[in-house]
């Protein structure tokens, strides 16, 4: 019995230290071949025999054993029917709400907020301004607002003066209900820049980017009554 597994163990070290000279010798190829690859985070095998999975950040690229070719594309598992490319990538950009940096945003408490979610909103995006009306019907939730300033220049100097409010909740109604300015204002907005920084690292390219408690993460102004779905499946 010893014998078996000392053989099994010394088989399993040996696919380890192969698997990595695999990894070594990758990225070695491709950081020598492409030098903008020198950031490559990791490297690993795909479903598909030979390909491997090239990771910088949140970007993938496939390449063979050899290094030999990249490419940059979606990787679709025909018998599954699922895009295999979308699945990782909505793995690496998945949020935890408990994680998320709540101090960098201004809360809004409606009913008894016992549900919550989050969003990520750009004060000069149409489609949040459609989703802040249809959300007016939704109660008895805790929503935490992060200003997202990606759409223009102006974006990033109304959410500084909403930022830098006196009341910013108020101040975010009357410009998104109401379409009442907000008087000028400034204080620190390094939150806003670290809003614009965790949205790059997790992908949010849109606004408005919606965050349930149990980690759904839904692009897009939904209607009211799919906010309600998905509290409910909290």
């Amino acid at each position: 019995m010893k014998l078996i597994f000392s053989l099994l163990a010394s088989a399993l070290l040996s696919v380890g230290m192969t698997a990595q000279a695999q990894d070594a010798g990758l990225r070695k190829t491709l950081t020598e071949r492409i030098p903008q690859l020198d950031k490559i985070e990791e490297v690993r095998p795909t479903p598909m025999a030979g390909l491997f999975e090239v990771r910088i950040g949140t970007d993938l690229f496939y390449t063979d054993a050899k290094g030999n070719y990249l490419i940059q594309g979606e990787l679709i598992d025909t018998k599954a029917r699922r895009n295999l490319t979308e699945d990782r990538i909505n793995q690496l950009t998945s949020v935890d709400f408990a994680a998320l940096p709540l101090k960098d945003a201004f809360t809004i408490v409606r009913g008894n907020g016992a549900r919550k979610m989050a969003v990520f909103e750009d004060p000069n995006c149409g489609y949040c301004k459609r989703f802040e009306r249809d959300l007016q019907k939704v109660d008895n939730v805790t929503i935490h607002l992060f200003l997202y300033p990606i759409l223009s220049p102006d974006s990033a100097e109304k959410s500084r003066n909403i930022w830098c409010a006196k009341d910013k909740v108020q101040a975010w109604h009357d410009l998104m209900l109401r379409d009442k300015a907000t008087p000028p204002a400034s204080c620190d907005t390094a939150a806003l820049q670290r809003n614009l920084a965790f949205g790059r690292k997790y992908k949010i390219t849109g606004t408005p980017t919606l965050i349930f408690a149990n980690n759904a993460r839904v692009p897009g102004a939904i209607s009211a009554a799919d906010v309600e779905k998905h509290l409910s499946a909290q």
